[in-house]
């Protein structure tokens, strides 16, 4: 199409959740009480781990990162999706909507990123534990946690200066309730092949490498286990690795069912719903995974409450 036929709009609108009208204030309702749930509970774990000394050891630093991002991820979407479902302004600024897709594609990749880097640092403990103060030294997990932010960054930045470059038709209508990079493809009146390739090329580094680092690290976990079994040897690898697991089993489970969703041509609609998922749900019920899974964790709350009580006294 020739650009002189072509528009760059100066807003989307935003279609939303795919909700009846009377039924808003009951979702609205539900939908800020998981947000509010979210930052809450994950900024109590961020709080939980810089309090009590022993948890300063490098599962619970990147604990307390993962849960920063956690709030940072859900902050990206929620706040925007309750405010158009209130007052009924489904539109978003064009550079509204390049930032929202900025921020979110860092905060999902540093989401996977720590993720592998936790399943390293459970490998190291259970495969490694007289070497585990010597590997995972206060160094190293800094260094990782900073190539995970740069990494992060580095996508992130590819790809929104990529989607800047893209020209969009007098049709900005956007069938979600935020800025995804995939819906704005759709809509770009200009070629976007470069912009597919660097999504599936970057894809590899942000997801399946992670993943796949996650699924080495539990497999020699599982070895070790099985070279020597032992009841007492499964109790403590399922205590260790146990909360991590079912949150990497919620976040990944979730994204595979919305691009098994995309690819099979399901509808829009179960597309909306697994965004929903990862993007409101996961990051709102990882603080009770590793909060009710974790006796450190449990035993950090269960003090904090007690000071509370002392001080209220």
């Amino acid at each position: 199409m020739r650009r002189e036929n072509q528009s760059h709009v100066s807003e989307f609108l935003l279609l939303g959740l795919p909700i009846l009208p009377e039924q808003q204030g009951i979702f609205f309702a539900l939908f800020l009480a998981m947000y509010l749930t979210t930052v809450l509970g994950n900024l109590l774990i961020i709080l939980l781990i810089r309090l009590d000394p022993r948890l300063h050891t490098p599962m619970y630093f990147f604990l307390s990162h993962l849960a920063l991002t956690d709030v940072s991820f859900s902050s990206v979407t929620v706040p925007k999706m309750l405010m158009n479902m209130q007052t009924q302004d489904q539109s978003i600024s064009y550079t509204e909507c390049v930032t929202q897709t900025y921020f979110f594609m860092i905060f999902v990749c540093i989401d996977n990123l720590l993720l592998a880097v936790m399943a390293y640092d459970r490998y190291v403990a259970i495969c490694h534990p007289l070497y585990y103060a010597i590997i995972m030294r206060e160094e190293l997990c800094l260094c990782l946690l900073a190539g995970s932010w740069l990494l992060s960054w580095a996508n992130a930045l590819t790809h929104t200066l990529l989607l800047a470059q893209l020209y969009f038709c007098s049709d900005s209508i956007i069938p979600h309730f935020f800025c995804d990079l995939a819906t704005l493809l759709k809509l770009a009146c200009s070629d976007t092949t470069l912009n597919e390739l660097v999504i599936l090329t970057a894809g590899a580094a942000v997801v399946i490498f992670p993943l796949s680092g996650i699924l080495v690290s539990y497999g020699h976990i599982g070895l070790s286990i099985l070279r020597v079994p032992s009841t007492k040897g499964i109790c403590k690898a399922w205590s260790t690795c146990g909360s991590h697991l079912s949150v990497v089993s919620l976040f990944y489970g979730t994204i595979m069912a919305l691009y098994l969703f995309s690819s099979s041509g399901q509808s829009q609609d179960k597309d909306i719903i697994s965004s929903v998922m990862y993007t409101v749900v996961t990051p709102m019920l990882n603080p009770f995974i590793y909060s009710l899974r974790n006796r450190d964790m449990t035993l950090a709350l269960g003090i904090l409450c007690r000071n509370n009580n002392l001080f209220a006294k």
